[in-house]
Order: structure tokens, then C-alpha cells, then sequence
């Protein structure tokens, strides 16, 4: 692919001997010199420094931004104090996921976070969908940096306190080094750690700082990934897309108690009632083979009953694990079913999700 965007922080990836890879449009690191399984367990026991500046900002100005947001999303969104988070996703009008997103109240409006393989869609969708009495005001001149693990909290307690005492799901407006930063409690590896939004310009600068740290490293995007799917949670495009709804996607919870005004509804609704034929599940492999995206799922009678999703090694339980998109009748916590990996069938159970449990700090 020809021209890539760079994140500001692309010269320190370079020197830091960054194994770089093609994502979402952008040239980001897939691992350093140590390798994924150091990166994951880094993460796990320590502190990682990630660059996610390649996913979407943006913020939404205006008095009803909050309650026409809510009417485009799973709901929850309109009763956000500042400084609130919430996880939701945005619906299309057979139910399906065009996106999963974090919005934040912010004493300016709403900010967003979305994905960066979505945000060109998301955004223009948004500027579709909401009024004139609204602007959506994409932050591109903005960083965007994540410190994960169990040290992350002692880090951020150097640089600012109000921040390292955040709640999970909440966030502060403060300042890292004199400069200013919004920063939030929250991640996407099941660890408690923060998300940094920050001026492009001193990106980095932050960065150095915080990679000087004891017990920070940088971390690639492929131990991010082994990280979340620990951690059983969704990855647009895989457990997520626009024909998958939030309940098959175990996504139920996200759903404000008798909110009906989204698009969409009049397929969802009735799913949290009646149940679904799909469901996105965790699996055990019984190998030392992993089962990747797309490897089919067989019950034991030989029917096809699903696909996986997502599927790796998991540093943290020294097997490969996955999760799968299967049909309803199979998806009891300790079912037996077979993945099949080129021509061998492969024995998988299913479990409960996450892997690893979540460390987030309530």
C-alpha cells in the first residue's frame, strides 16, 4: 500500500527497532526487538506504553449532543456526567454494529474514541445523523497513548495525581509534564491503565518521558491483540461488524434498561427477550495448534455449527484459545466441539469469557 500514515510517534518506533506492519491505513509497530510473548507479559505484570494514535477522535459540540447521541447509540449517553465514560455502539437500522466507541463527557461537548479502520465512516455517518444544532469536530491534530498494566497507576501518579486517582470509565482534563492532556481510566487489555489524549505536537516529547519510566516498555500491536482476546473483548471487524448485533455479540449489557429509540431496535429488542441463534463464545483449544479467524466449528455429529472470530496463543495460560461466533444449541459453558485446521479436526470446549480476568480499578 502506498501512502501510509504516520503517527507522531513513528521516528521514536523506528528507534526503538520496531517491527513495523500495515494497519487500518497507517504504518504502526507490530513488535519490538523482544518480541509479542515479552510484550504480553510485560503488559501483564508491569507497564506498557502504547500508540493508538491511529484510532478516531473527535468531539461533538453543542447542547442536545448528548440526547441526539443517545438516540444513535445503545443509550446511556444523555445521563453521562462530566467526566463519565460509557462504552457503546453505534447501530444500524437492521441492527447490525457499525462501530463500538467510547464517548466521554467533556465540560466542552462529548469526546469520542472510535476505530481507526471505521472513523472515516463513522464520522460521516454522525454528520449525517445529527442535527444542525450539533458539530462534530474531528481531532486531528491530536495523539492518542495508552499506559497498561498494574504499574500504569504509580506511573501516572508522578506526572499527575488527580488523574492516577481517576475510577474506571472516568476521565480528567489535567496536565502531564505542562502539558495538556485529557486523560481517562480505561484500556483494552483488562488491565487498569489510561488513555492519553494529547497535542500532536508533544507527542514526542510525553513519549520519551514515559518510556524513561521504570518498568515501561512500548508495546505493538500484536500483543495488543493477544491482550484484549485474553481479556474476551470484541474486535471490529471480527467479533463486530455491520451484519453481527450487540446481543449476538454478547454485547447485552451495553443496553440502557428500556432505552427503544435507536436504530435498529425492532430487530434487538426481541432478541433480549427471545434469545439469539448466535453467540459469540470463549474457546479452549485442546492443542497446542492454534485455531485462527475463519477456521470452522463443528459439532461432534459432524454439523457445522460456527466460525471462529479471533483465535492466538495465550501467554498467560500457555495454550491457544479463541473466540467464535456459534449457534445457540452448542454454546453451553463446557460443550465439546471440533475446530478444523486444514485437514484435522481439532478438539475445542467452549468457556466462560475472558480468559484472564479484568484488573480494572473500580
Amino acid at each position: 500500500m502506498t501512502n501510509l500514515n504516520h503517527t507522531p510517534l513513528h521516528a521514536l518506533h523506528l528507534r526503538h527497532a520496531a517491527k513495523m506492519t500495515t494497519f487500518a491505513g497507517y504504518q504502526m509497530p507490530a513488535h519490538y526487538a523482544r518480541g509479542i510473548i515479552h510484550e504480553h507479559l510485560h503488559c501483564r505484570s508491569q507497564t506498557g506504553f502504547f500508540d493508538i494514535s491511529h484510532m478516531g477522535q473527535a468531539v461533538i459540540l453543542g447542547d442536545p449532543a448528548a440526547e441526539e447521541l443517545e438516540r444513535l447509540t445503545l443509550g446511556g449517553i444523555a445521563a453521562l456526567k462530566v467526566g463519565q465514560q460509557k462504552y457503546t455502539v453505534l447501530t444500524n437500522h437492521a441492527g447490525g454494529v457499525i462501530d463500538d466507541i467510547i464517548v466521554t463527557r467533556l465540560a466542552s461537548g462529548l469526546g469520542l474514541v472510535v476505530n481507526a479502520g471505521c472513523k472515516e465512516k463513522d464520522f460521516a455517518y454522525l454528520r449525517r445523523q445529527l442535527s444542525g444544532a450539533c458539530l462534530l469536530n474531528e481531532l486531528t491534530g491530536s495523539a492518542l497513548f495508552a499506559l497498561q498494566g498494574p504499574g500504569a497507576a504509580a506511573v501516572m501518579a508522578k506526572y499527575s495525581p488527580a488523574a492516577a486517582q481517576l475510577p474506571f470509565m472516568h476521565a480528567c482534563v489535567t496536565t502531564l509534564r505542562n502539558i495538556g492532556c485529557t486523560v481517562s481510566r480505561s484500556g483494552y487489555c483488562g488491565e487498569d491503565g489510561f488513555e492519553i489524549s494529547l497535542p500532536q505536537d508533544d507527542a514526542l516529547q510525553l513519549a520519551d518521558y514515559l518510556l524513561n519510566e521504570s518498568g515501561v516498555e512500548p508495546i505493538g500491536l500484536g500483543a495488543r491483540d493477544t491482550l484484549r482476546l485474553e481479556a474476551g473483548l470484541c474486535l471490529y471487524g471480527h467479533e463486530l461488524n455491520e451484519t453481527i448485533t450487540p446481543i449476538e455479540a454478547g454485547l447485552r449489557w451495553v443496553l440502557k434498561k428500556d432505552h427503544s429509540n435507536f436504530p435498529g431496535a425492532e430487530k434487538i429488542l426481541p432478541q433480549c427477550q427471545s434469545g439469539v441463534e448466535n453467540k459469540r463464545v470463549g474457546l479452549l483449544v485442546d492443542s497446542k495448534i492454534p485455531v485462527r479467524e475463519g477456521c470452522k466449528i463443528y459439532a461432534l455429529d459432524q454439523r457445522p455449527v460456527g466460525y471462529v472470530t479471533s483465535g492466538s496463543y495465550s501467554p498467560v495460560l500457555h495454550r491457544p484459545i479463541a473466540m467464535a461466533r456459534i449457534n445457540a444449541d452448542v454454546a453451553g459453558i463446557g460443550h465439546i466441539l471440533s475446530a478444523q485446521v486444514r485437514d484435522s479436526g481439532i478438539q475445542v470446549q467452549v468457556c466462560r469469557l475472558p480468559f484472564v480476568p479484568h484488573r480494572y480499578y473500580r
